[in-house]
């Protein structure tokens, strides 16, 4: 059993930032974990991470997919047992390979912003266009 922190990081970490996604109205992650028989009726999709190994300038399929699946149910119990304790959540990790167009598919909408060392972290800039 490990313990780990739930934020994004790399081997230097020159970019920070942060990102959202809405999940897809048909084939979601829960449903593409149901379909290929890695979550449990009873388990609540929590967390989900994704990571790509050096490219050198042209990407290579596959990506690394990580699915945190807590086990209280549904999205209020799971609220509830996060607000409820201050150590860490116990998870279970489902960890598969697949192709960054499979990943990006579970998703309606996906945005990722970074900017060097994190320095335009949650701030307002200004800017002309060319």
């Amino acid at each position: 059993m490990q313990t780990e922190r739930f934020i994004a990081s790399v081997q230097y970490g020159d970019l920070k930032g942060t990102s959202a996604a809405d999940r897809a109205d048909k084939n979601d992650a829960d449903a593409w974990l149901v379909a290929n028989g890695h979550k449990q009726k009873d388990e609540f999709l929590l967390g989900i991470s994704m990571c790509a190994g050096e490219n050198n300038g042209k990407h290579r399929d596959p990506v690394c997919a990580e699915f945190l699946l807590a086990t209280s149910g549904d999205h209020d119990s799971v609220l509830a047992m996060l607000n409820a304790s201050n150590g860490p959540v116990m998870v279970r990790r489902v960890k598969v390979s697949m192709s960054l167009t499979e990943f990006f598919g579970l998703f309606k909408r996906f945005s990722i912003t970074f900017s060097t060392h994190g320095m335009l972290s949650e701030r307002e800039y200004t800017y002309l266009d060319y």
